[in-house]
């Protein structure tokens, strides 16, 4: 995670952002605070990367890698003002002890890049190329399966769909095309459908351990539909770094050794 010690929306790369509504720095690291401390009450280690002055979306940890098998593949950004989080993130996950692989596609890490068991699930269609697809197939042997995602409102897989434990997850089905839809209609037919509602309100950018789920409280009918499936939820408000595009997953990396 990184503390959104420098974050302010003063650019617009996402509908999310609009940079002459003014933000509350100090709103967003108590917010931020609520999810930090939620993750230790469940008694889940946290590693802070130092935030960099200039890089106001690096709080979007998840964005700055896909982190697997003890390799870190480092994200390339399709957008100048966040291209050097990449190297930054590439950097402290080396330090942490992880084999770093530098990019040569555009990706934006975790943002787009979700594992489901032992399959990556990759998104293609506003952020990472395709292209990013078959490097990561090819650095991790897995088998990567792509969605393109449609609606300009979920540019990330991460805002588009949860991953729940190893054979459940949860997605907006208007986020994605017509053969994505039925990809994951074929792999997942119990998987649970969020509303609009839920998912403009990014419900589905969460985090799971495959038995506790952290995630945006507004997301009533979500959390409650994710509760009746035997999971723990615990709500928090991240409505202040909503406004830059991101909640729960956004500032989260997940870090597998």
């Amino acid at each position: 995670m990184c503390r959104p010690t420098h974050f302010t929306v003063s650019y617009r790369i996402n509908p999310w952002m609009f940079p002459e509504n003014p933000t509350n720095q100090k709103l967003a690291e108590s917010q931020w605070q609520s999810l930090y401390d939620a993750y230790r009450a469940l008694g889940i280690e946290v590693e802070l990367i130092d935030p960099i002055p200039g890089l106001p979306d690096m709080v979007y940890a998840a964005n700055g890698g896909f982190v697997l098998d003890g390799i870190a593949y480092g994200a390339r950004f399709r957008y100048p003002e966040r291209q050097p989080e990449g190297p930054a993130y590439l950097d402290y996950l080396e330090a942490l002890g992880f084999t770093p692989t530098p990019a040569t596609e555009l990706n934006e890490g975790e943002g787009d890049f979700l594992l489901v068991g032992d399959v990556i699930l990759a998104a293609t269609g506003f952020r990472s190329d395709e292209a990013s697809h078959r490097e990561l197939a090819t650095v991790f042997d897995r088998e990567v399966v792509t969605l393109r995602l449609v609606n300009p409102s979920f540019y990330h897989l991460d805002t588009a769909l949860a991953v729940l434990d190893s054979t459940t997850i949860a997605y907006y089905p208007d986020a994605f095309d017509e053969p994505s839809r039925r990809e994951l209609e074929r792999r997942f037919p119990d998987a649970i459908l969020a509303s609009e509602a839920d998912a403009t309100v990014l419900g589905l950018n969460l985090f799971s351990d495959g038995k506790n789920v952290v995630m945006a409280e507004q997301a009533v009918r979500l959390r409650a539909d994710i509760e009746a499936r035997g999971f723990q939820t615990v709500g928090v408000n991240l409505s202040e770094l909503l406004l830059g595009g991101g909640g729960v997953k956004c500032c989260t990396l997940e870090l597998r050794s």
